[in-house]
């Protein structure tokens, strides 16, 4: 292989503007051949913008790019790709009705003599990368049959089929279990060695330290610095370099004193579709109190998500079971219903489930409660300015105004944007599937005194996290999910990661 120089790629004076917003200004960065160049940053700080502009997702920008020392201009992914630049997006970007194969190799399929496409081929190749990833998938399957997890799986093979000479990869962790991240670091310490460069962002501080070669900060659309020299960097100074200050006194959870039990369920199951001798989950017994928040916790594939979709109304004809609001039986058989006894949930994938991306930020706000919003009939627009600027205050939801659109929001403030929907409907009981997916370290700060603030209101909270330190810190008691089954439970006292995992993987 031929040397290459040192600096493969380099940005700059970088400026990016939507509307009136300034996304980046004036960025410079320079990537490392051959090494994980980390982008660290608070949400909203640019680092997707950036991210975007290097994979010719935004031709429109000002500034340059060059690449071995030559300038290059890519109108679209596929230039970039060209180029030999590969992105897996925070956001998923693949099509749900067709087979992994297919998303595989979207435009650029496989062909055989006479030119139709040779889909033995692509499903042998497909079943290979995903071999790499230590996932044993069926390339012939349906994305939309596939969990957010394994969906960023599919991602990243994409990009591995690629081969390109620079991988960006933007909080490609952030909904893939610990087996799958160990299988993820492997995979670029091998494409390293082939001096592959890799442009890496996570919120996930303590796996930076595992795999960065540098750091690079981004703060306000400005690029603020570099570590160089990680072995002797800690996570104050990654801290530091993203937010400008040290971030004292992280989230230690108050002491809540509960009260009666407002939430009870007793032998919920949930057949598997695919295969109905099998549960996604099955017997289910657990209750919680007024202040209290309930942690649950299991390894993908678990049932962490089917239980909460279970008691949300989400699976009514072929669930079973009893649940208790205030020791009251309820049937919830909709979601609908769910919401009308109290019930609110904050989706895992907030991109698909948990917003209308193309709506603005008052509309996604007081559409779980529209009856706040409307007067005699019709839409009182000044009621629903204030319902969202009241959540735009509370939660510090960064944006221009509550006209903004959705879609425009870093996904930290979009998260922020779902969360403020379901409080709305002032929910006595919560559901949080991975609240802080894709939240920068000072915006989780906020979420976990959010939930303390809320269970000192007297809501019962129920939070799934595949974050191990984020379930102990927040959870006044943890369930652990394991084979769809509840394999352990435990208080704050004799919590610890060694016996949870233990749990997790019985």
């Amino acid at each position: 292989m031929e040397n290459q120089p040192d600096i493969l790629l380099q940005a700059k004076s970088i400026t990016k503007k939507f509307g009136g917003v300034v996304a980046l200004n004036d960025v410079n960065l320079d990537v490392h051949t051959g090494k994980v160049n980390v982008i660290v940053g608070e949400n909203g700080a640019g680092k997707s913008t950036l991210m975007k502009i290097l994979s010719g997702v935004y031709p429109d920008y000002e500034g340059k790019l060059l690449l071995n020392n030559e300038q290059v201009n890519f109108n679209n992914p596929k230039e970039a790709m060209q180029k030999g630049i590969a992105i897996i997006h925070q956001e998923l970007n693949l099509i749900p009705y067709l087979s992994i194969a297919e998303n595989i190799f979207l435009g650029r399929e496989i062909q055989n003599a006479f030119g139709i496409i040779d889909s033995k081929q692509m499903n042998q190749k497909t079943k290979e990368l995903l071999k790499r990833l230590d996932c044993n998938l069926n390339p012939k399957m349906l994305v939309s049959e596939l969990r957010v997890g394994e969906q960023q799986l599919i991602e990243i093979a994409k990009a591995l089929l690629e081969e390109a000479k620079i991988v960006i990869m933007d909080e490609p962790t952030s909904a893939i279990s610990d087996t799958e991240v160990e299988s993820l670091f492997k995979i670029i310490e091998s494409l390293k060695k082939d001096n592959v460069s890799i442009l890496y962002i996570s919120h996930k501080l303590d796996e930076l330290f595992l795999i960065a070669d540098r750091f690079i900060g981004l703060r306000d659309g400005k690029t603020v610095g570099t570590i160089e020299n990680v072995k002797e960097a800690t996570k104050d100074d990654l801290i530091r370099l993203m937010v400008g200050r040290d971030i004292k006194n992280l989230y230690k959870k108050d002491v809540v004193s509960f009260g009666d039990e407002i939430f009870r369920v007793e032998n919920i199951s949930l057949p598997n579709p695919n295969n109905k001798a099998n549960f996604l989950i099955k017997d289910i017994n657990f209750s919680v109190k007024k202040g209290e928040v309930l942690g649950i916790f299991g390894l993908m594939g678990a049932g962490r998500t089917e239980l909460l979709e279970t008691l949300f109304g989400l699976h009514p004809k072929v669930m079973s079971g009893s649940v208790f609001i205030d020791n009251k039986a309820v049937k919830i058989k909709s979601v609908m219903d769910a919401v009308e006894n109290g019930l609110g949930l904050v989706p895992e994938d907030r991109k698909e489930d948990g917003l209308v991306l193309q709506m603005e930020i008052s509309k996604n706000v007081s559409m779980a409660n529209v009856d706040e919003v409307v007067k005699n009939g019709f839409l009182n627009t000044k009621l629903e300015a204030l319902l969202s600027k009241k959540y735009i205050e509370s939660l510090k939801i960064k944006t221009p105004s509550e006209k903004q659109l959705s879609k425009n929001l870093s996904g930290g403030n979009q998260q922020k944007v779902v969360l403020s929907k379901w409080l709305a409907t002032t929910p006595k009981i919560l559901f949080l599937d991975e609240p802080t997916r894709g939240i920068d370290v000072n915006a989780k700060n906020e979420i976990y005194h959010l939930i303390n603030n809320l269970a000192k209101d007297g809501l019962g909270i129920i939070v799934v996290s595949s974050e191990l330190p984020e379930i102990m810190a927040i959870s006044d008691r943890i369930l652990v999910l394991s084979n769809s089954k509840i394999s352990g439970e435990f208080n704050q006292e004799n919590a610890n990661e060694q016996v949870i995992m233990k749990a997790a993987t019985s």
